[in-house]
């Protein structure tokens, strides 16, 4: 039953805080960021926030940086839309996965494509 209730809540963060995110105003974090997932500790002191973010790793150490300082924001909006008892202090960091994928991706169409002049 705990494990359930802990599911539902990382969910539930991971949900407002993706529409936190596209609210946030500050330049340094692009409308290209994405909440990848959210890992809440059981006793909902601490919550990581993992994120992605489209582009250069100077763009991605930037949007962190804004995200880092709107923390204190993000955490009071998390408190007002999920109705949690306490509402966890807040950690983003950056996950690489989705770039990761993108650029295996890349690599396996690349082989795909010599594969086919190398048969010709």
């Amino acid at each position: 039953m705990a494990a359930n209730r802990m599911n539902r809540i990382n969910e539930e963060m991971k949900r407002e805080m993706g529409s936190i995110l596209r609210e946030l105003k500050d330049p340094r974090i692009p409308l290209m960021t994405s909440v990848v997932a959210a890992e809440v500790t059981q006793d909902l002191r601490f919550a990581k926030i993992y994120v992605s973010v489209l582009g250069d790793e100077n763009v991605q150490s930037e949007a962190i940086k804004g995200l880092r300082q709107a923390a204190g924001y993000v955490r009071r909006e998390v408190g007002h839309r999920l109705n949690l008892r306490i509402t966890p202090q807040i950690q983003f960091e950056l996950d690489h996965s989705i770039a990761h994928g993108a650029h295996i991706n890349e690599l396996l169409n690349r082989a795909k494509i010599s594969g086919r002049d190398d048969a010709e």
